[in-house]
């Protein structure tokens, strides 16, 4: 059984005196999340060789994303569990559970055994870690963003929020890193053989780090309210009332989520292997430019989330969505015309800028769309399911798209049809998200 803790009426100021320790603590597991999903895509062509051997390259490659998506299929169920028991157990006990899923299925990749060892067990296990991360990232971003907007100030919840998207960046910048790294030091056959092991066995430590940060959070102050409410009524059943009372919300939210998944898998995860493909970038061309274009989206992400405290986020949003809306497309056209690393490194910069004058703002957004009673539950439900249909499977279609005649118009296109979504689900996001 999980001990909530007690309400405080004096945690609103514990919290707002520790907000650093507050922060780290939600934004590590978010952090080892996306390392690992970086790492996985970064790392795709040696993965396939040797977990999906036969056919082309290409039919390789298709399998290795596959796989990567078939994990995301998991995420509505992590979704559904983990976010009913972070709201009914609280937001501390659910981010202890999903790093130590998450960290499990990153051993099972770092440790498989290849097809020539095994057969056909071989990929089953790569599919069984992704698995595991797919659960455990199913109820991460709902816990944590909850958790963040719950122990923030009411004129900084952007700016707390944010932290979340601007670890993705961090965890971005370390894969990118180790990356060129492993590429610069090693050689093709020992990357092949063993090297790209490496990567996911460093992802392994941070979890001990995310685990003590975890185990001695402090419960937010909204949630230990909600649960001293609770103990004198009727129990909360967070899915049943979502879906009787909240439903319209979980659409709308569904929807702006669109964007938000497809801007991160698309231009930030795929983009490094798209521009080797399409273009002939080296490897170590393209994890140059994700490297820099990273550090970009750390900070956009964080300056994102802070503008829109202060002029609401609509406006901010709308923004980021009708820029990407109307330039990826011409940036990749310009990149095909003059692919030199100076354009590939400012192309990728200029697309982490757009995404993160999105990706900044769309959690404190989504969590404000549901209340603290369903708040983990429902944000989990609304971006996993935007996720699991639009995102997980980018890159595998994507792809496949780029050997038909659509080429490399695909992820201009991908993008734009995502953000004429998620603009069309911003205006009917509720008022208070354009306001603070």
């Amino acid at each position: 059984m999980t001990t909530i803790d007690r309400y405080d009426p004096s945690a609103p100021a514990k919290a707002a005196r520790s907000p650093g320790r507050a922060i780290a603590a939600a934004s590590i597991g978010n952090a080892l999340e996306w390392y690992d999903f970086t790492i996985y895509a970064l790392f795709a062509v040696y993965i396939a060789k040797n977990f999906f051997p036969g056919g082309s390259e290409t039919i390789e490659l298709v399998k290795a994303f596959l796989a990567f998506g078939l994990g995301f299929m998991i995420r509505p169920l992590g979704a559904v569990i983990i976010g009913v028991y972070g709201d009914r157990a609280g937001r501390k006990a659910a981010l202890f559970l999903t790093i130590m899923i998450m960290a499990a299925g990153t051993l099972l990749i770092a440790a498989a055994p290849t097809y020539a060892a095994i057969g056909l067990g071989a990929p089953l296990i790569i599919l069984a870690g992704r698995i595991l991360q797919g659960f455990s990232a199913g109820g991460e971003i709902g816990g944590a963003a909850a958790f963040l907007v719950e122990h923030a100030p009411p004129q900084k919840k952007g700016k707390y929020a944010s932290w979340l998207q601007a670890s993705m960046a961090l965890s971005n910048i370390l894969g990118a890193l180790v990356a060129f790294a492993v590429t610069s030091l090693l050689t093709e056959q020992e990357i092949g053989d063993w090297g790209w092991r490496i990567p996911f066995f460093i992802g392994l430590l941070i979890a001990p780090v995310g685990l003590l940060l975890r185990r001695t959070l402090d419960e937010t102050p909204a949630f230990q309210a909600e649960y001293a409410a609770m103990e004198t009524t009727a129990p909360s059943l967070p899915l049943k009332t979502i879906f009787t009372d909240y439903f319209g919300a979980l659409v709308k939210g569904t929807a702006f989520s669109v964007l938000w998944a497809v801007c991160v898998y698309v231009l930030i995860i795929y983009m490094p292997i798209f521009v080797q493909r399409a273009f002939g970038f080296t490897g170590s061309q393209a994890f140059t430019a994700s490297l820099i274009g990273n550090l970009f989206l750390a900070g956009g992400c964080v300056a994102a989330g802070t503008i829109s405290d202060h002029i609401g986020r609509r406006l901010t949003l709308s923004v980021a969505a009708l820029t990407m809306l109307v330039t990826v497309h011409p940036l990749i056209l310009w990149l095909q015309a003059t692919p030199t690393l100076t354009t590939l490194v400012i192309v990728q910069s200029l697309f982490c800028i757009m995404v993160a004058g999105f990706v900044g703002v769309a959690p404190a957004t989504l969590a404000e769309v549901f209340p603290t009673r369903i708040r983990s539950t429902g944000m989990s439900l609304a971006y996993n399911a935007a996720v699991t249909i639009f995102g997980g499977f980018a890159p595998a279609a994507l792809t496949w798209l780029g050997s038909t005649s659509i080429g490399f118009y695909a992820p201009g296109l991908y993008v734009a049809a995502a953000a004429a979504i998620s603009l069309a689900a911003i205006v009917s996001l509720p008022r208070r998200v354009s306001s603070t």
